[in-house]
């Protein structure tokens, strides 16, 4: 479940949006799930109009007006012609939150969100239950987004029903916790992110608008990271990475250190804009926690002149994004010969052995073995999708497994196979004359299913049950539809040669019963009663000395 955050200063805009029709008349069947009693009481669960929607704004803001309290929050504007950046303080009595749920995560009901959203404003310190007097708040749920996510949103008003403040001090980093406490307690979902520590980084709503105004099918970020993942798998060192990315056709630039021009700290990647518009850059630890730099040289050879090379191609890159042209090309401008489908076959089987003799607490190898395995679905699917389908998705779900905080990441052991070859041969090959090239990608599609069901074997040692079953769902679905689209590979030997398909019992359970009552309340609306400001006294007779 994720938490949204803004504040602004007109409730009854916000109000009037919630209870429309929305920017893509998505909304429908607008109507409370859970707030303060007497509003609840009046209202109740009747589908909202601009009216009603009105009349509990103004029952919201009430505190608020009765009191005279200002409540304000400070914004950076920034000049368009000279770029100065100046501060300004504007009204933020209006806190907005909304919590949504992953498209795949299905519907909740009205009460097991009503009971949600109660449960997040008292731990969010908005209810009586933080033992200061209440803020006014609604949760209105209006169906699901145009993504196709299921979510309520919570409009708070910051001044309580005693005149004082509420504090939004690090209310992102507590929203984010109280998620990951209801996530287990209502048997939802846990963001990798939170609740395993294998985070995916979330989408922002802008970046979602953004593809829906261009007609792009993906937003920008999710094309970038396939785009770099499948360029540092196929790569053997940094420099061929950055000659790789412009192959890829994004636009890529170097983070020098502090006052250096030959040590590279980091990397930004931005799809190349429309005429006349900005290029929006991301950062790698943006993209994903293991596409930062550092993690990615972790799975290259240590050189200095691998090293030198990598520097030369990042000042080159450094002097014009824009038209970077490579200083030393090199395998990247070859083209594999067909003999070549076999060797790296057998070298991602060859993986596929070693992978029984390393331990499955072994977190930073196995690791390594997602990160370039989801690699090698991110260079196929850059060769053969327009766009993105199975094999895409089939990248995005590996990655899952890559993703591992600094402190628990090591260089990968120089024994382990590589699949950088794979990905090589995937992202560059020609069609092979005769249909060849069709067997070949069933046998190489058959040693990169063996390696996934080692990733889902590991998991399910490991007791990662929800891991587990995201990778077994996605061999049964995405895999299989890869597998349909190719001829069957000949067997020889056993009978269990080929691939198998995981069968993990069903973990998706979804917690609809045993549902918390709304927290019980006065419908009567709390009477507010501002204290009269006190006459000042006349002052006393002193003398010279201040005595009186």
């Amino acid at each position: 479940m994720m938490p949204n955050i803004s504040r602004g200063g007109q409730m009854g805009g916000l109000l009037v949006y919630l209870a429309g029709e929305g920017r893509s008349n998505e909304h429908e069947e607008q109507h409370l799930v859970a707030g303060d009693a007497a509003i609840m009481a009046q209202h109740g669960y009747s589908v909202l109009d601009r009216d009603t929607a009105l009349a509990i704004a103004k029952s919201l803001d009430a505190p608020r007006r009765a009191f005279e309290v200002e409540v304000l929050r400070t914004v950076k504007d920034s000049d368009p012609a000279t770029g100065a950046v100046t501060s300004k303080r504007v009204a933020g009595d209006v806190w907005h939150c909304s919590l949504s749920l992953r498209a795949e995560e299905g519907q909740l009901s009205d009460e097991k969100w009503g009971a949600i959203a109660q449960d997040f404003a008292d731990r969010m310190g908005f209810t009586e239950a933080s033992g200061k007097a209440a803020c006014r708040w609604v949760a209105v749920r209006h169906g699901l987004s145009t993504n196709g996510n299921d979510h309520v949103h919570l409009a708070v008003s910051l001044v309580r029903e005693d005149g004082t403040k509420a504090s939004t001090h690090n209310d992102f980093k507590r929203a984010q916790d109280v998620c990951r406490d209801l996530e287990r307690e209502y048997g939802l979902e846990q963001l990798e992110s939170r609740g395993q520590g294998l985070g995916e980084r979330g989408v922002k709503p802008a970046e979602r608008e953004r593809a829906t105004r261009t007609n792009r099918v993906e937003i920008d970020a999710h094309k970038m990271e396939r785009t770099v993942r499948a360029a540092a798998t196929a790569s053997v060192e940094e420099g061929e990475f950055v000659r790789r990315l412009r192959r890829g056709g994004v636009l890529i630039r170097p983070r020098f250190a502090a006052g250096r021009d030959d040590v590279v700290a980091g990397y930004s990647v931005a799809v190349r804009p429309q005429a006349g518009e900005k290029p929006i850059w991301y950062g790698g630890g943006r993209l994903a926690r293991d596409l930062t730099l550092p993690r990615l040289r972790e799975g290259w050879p240590d050189s200095p002149e691998s090293a030198q090379g990598a520097v030369d191609e990042w000042r080159a890159t450094a002097k014009n994004p824009w038209q970077y042209r490579p200083v030393a090309p090199g395998r990247e401008e070859t083209t594999p010969s067909p003999e070549m489908w076999k060797q790296y076959s057998d070298e991602i089987g060859q993986l596929r052995k070693q992978l029984r003799d390393v331990p499955v607490s072994d977190r930073a190898t196995w690791a390594h073995v997602a990160r370039e395995t989801s690699g090698v679905f991110a260079a196929w699917s850059q060769r053969v999708e327009a766009t993105p389908g199975p094999l895409a998705q089939t990248s995005r779900e590996l990655a899952r497994s890559a993703h591992l905080r600094a402190h628990q990441s090591r260089p990968k052991p120089v024994q382990l196979g590589s699949g950088a070859n794979a990905a090589m041969i995937l992202m560059q090959a020609a069609a092979v004359a005769g249909g060849q090239d069709t067997m070949a990608q069933a046998i190489m599609l058959r040693q990169l299913g063996r390696v996934s069901v080692a990733i889902l074997d590991m998991h399910t040692a490991l007791g990662d049950a929800r891991r587990a079953e995201q990778v077994a769902a996605m061999m049964r679905t995405q895999f299989a539809a890869m597998s349909d689209r190719l001829p069957p590979v000949p067997t020889t030997g056993a009978p269990n040669a080929g691939t198998r398909t995981a069968d993990v019992p069903d973990v998706m359970r979804r917690a609809t019963e045993g549902l918390a009552s709304p927290r019980a309340g006065s419908p009567i609306p709390t009477i507010l009663t501002p204290h009269k400001p006190k006459t000042p006294s006349t002052p006393r007779e002193r003398d010279g000395r201040g005595r009186e």
